[in-house]
């Protein structure tokens, strides 16, 4: 059976999981591994083995044993990592938020079209049985025209790494809106299958953060760092095909409960995920019907799988397409700038 060579370029939290993952997958071998901290280097190694360890991420892509690598870093260090590994011959999966704004997304993909590399973005639900049915239903016609979508991803705490990258604008680009809100509006326009936007009205709000409230357990905070980003988002987002989108994005907020929600109304049916209900009419009467999908699934693996997989030895495509991704980050940069000038703005 063939493998691909992986290295992992982010050694923090979230580039624990891809490490772990991909060395459960038999299709892929974890051949290096890159980190600024030596101490997370060391940890690597304890916990997998893995003995090829660098501090640059250059020295990395040079080997020849490397055909793919994780993007697993800061926000604004997307964009020129994963072009600088695709320039290197590398296929990459970056996690999300593709980059800091759209121009760098495009220049992403740009290259990654001139060297012939698969650009995977790291957008986890999309690899849940549960936002596959959800956008089977909706490709189905089942809810008909949908006209209505509600999502949102609400903590009551969680603000991560406090002081830290997440909490720099410079580096993060974003707080919530970025960091969770990218999950909730990808993950609801994937399931219309709609992504081209025409305006955003929104608004930021930095109410724990400021006040070193709300912290969370990812990340590694920086005791006396910055806190310049936001901590909820929210935006109201006019679809070109006529629907409108509703977003809504905290680190930290007084919410009845933490939770993920979509909420799509069309003109035939209605859904809510991920309770998976469907609202629909039968004989003249509202009925609500539970809808069947599997429910076993780790997303992380499913993804690497699709990378190596699908993407790498089949030569799929990628699930996160470059229009899509591009569309994605537009709106994204339409809802900041739509809350720094407090009016509504058109997405470019």
């Amino acid at each position: 059976m063939k493998t691909v060579g992986v290295g992992v370029i982010g050694c923090g939290s979230i580039g624990t999981w891809h490490l772990d993952r991909y060395m459960r997958l038999e299709e892929a071998k974890v051949v290096a591994a890159c980190d600024i901290d030596e101490q997370a280097l060391k940890e690597v190694k304890r916990r997998w083995g893995i003995e090829n360890l660098y501090t640059d991420y250059h020295d990395l892509l040079a080997r020849d044993d490397v055909e793919a690598v994780s993007v697993c870093l800061p926000n604004y260090l997307h964009a020129p990592v994963t072009i600088d590994a695709l320039k290197a011959g590398k296929h990459v999966l970056c996690e999300k938020p593709p980059a800091l704004n759209a121009n760098q997304v495009e220049e992403m993909f740009e290259v990654a079209k001139k060297t012939g590399k698969k650009l995977l973005i790291g957008l986890t639900r999309r690899f849940l049985s549960i936002t596959r049915t959800a956008r089977k239903y909706v490709k189905d016609d089942v809810l008909g025209e949908v006209y209505l979508a509600k999502c949102g991803y609400l903590r009551q705490t969680g603000i991560p790494g406090m002081g830290s990258w997440f909490t720099t604008k410079s580096m993060a680009g974003s707080g919530a809106v970025f960091d969770i809100g990218v999950h909730a509006l990808d993950t609801t326009l994937w399931i219309m299958n709609d992504f081209k936007a025409e305006s955003v009205l929104a608004s930021t709000y930095a109410k724990f953060g400021p006040r070193g409230k709300a912290a969370g357990d990812w990340g590694k905070p920086v005791p006396g760092g910055p806190f310049d980003v936001e901590d909820l988002g929210v935006a109201l987002i006019k679809m070109k095909s006529g629907a409108t989108v509703y977003l809504e994005a905290a680190w930290a907020s007084f919410s009845p409960k933490t939770e993920f929600y979509v909420h799509l109304l069309g003109d035939k049916a209605g859904l809510e995920y991920p309770a998976m209900r469907l609202i629909t009419e039968e004989a003249g009467r509202i009925t609500v019907k539970s809808m069947e999908y599997d429910r076993r699934e780790d997303p992380y693996l499913n993804e690497v799988r699709h990378f190596i997989v699908d993407c790498i030895l089949n030569d799929g495509e990628p699930v996160t397409k470059p229009e899509e991704m591009i569309s994605l980050q537009k709106i994204l940069d339409a809802v900041l700038e739509s809350a720094e000038k407090g009016k509504e703005v058109k997405v470019s």
